[in-house]
């Protein structure tokens, strides 16, 4: 996950999943929106993944195949085709390595999410704390905020520490 100063994730820490639910719809509309995930933990201390959503889900393969496409143009029909597949599949690949990534964010950021309730995960372009604000206010949510470096940060320290690297830190 590639950051600027600007890129943030928030938590924002619901007691009632239920407004936790109503958050999730309505910060699809935040200014910088990226993507967002809504965990719950439940009485017995499991977490269940309510929703997730990610603005422009396959736009990396589709427009990896579009450019493999058109330089494979220049080739002929053949090297288009070979074109449109190798950029497809290097797209798709970006796209695996960060869901990857939101994977181990998640795994890290786990601990935070409050007994009985419920935590949005948003991870936005930020310029601007107010609407974010606002938005956890209407719905009953505490915030924390964390850059994404921070958040890079916590995920490396919990694999290290967990010997995720294997062995030899590799």
């Amino acid at each position: 996950m590639e950051s600027s100063s600007r890129d943030n994730v928030l938590l924002l820490a619901f007691q009632d999943p239920e407004r936790c639910g109503a958050a999730f719809r309505e910060a699809q509309r935040l200014p910088g929106y990226r993507q967002e995930v809504s965990v719950a933990r439940r009485t017995d201390g499991g977490l269940e993944m309510l929703d997730a959503h990610v603005r422009g889900t396959g736009a990396a393969t589709v427009g990896g195949g579009a450019a493999g496409l058109a330089l494979g143009l220049l080739g002929g029909p053949v090297a288009a085709l070979l074109g449109f597949t190798a950029g497809a599949l290097l797209g798709n690949a970006a796209e695996k390595h960060n869901l990857e990534e939101g994977g181990e964010a998640l795994i890290t950021l786990s601990a935070r999410v409050p007994e009985g309730g419920a935590m949005l995960v948003l991870y936005l372009h930020e310029r601007d704390p107010e609407p974010a604000d606002e938005l956890a206010a209407r719905h009953g949510a505490s915030v924390e905020r964390l850059s994404a470096g921070e958040l890079h940060a916590e995920v490396e320290d919990l694999k290290r520490r967990s010997g995720a690297d294997g062995p030899d830190g590799e």
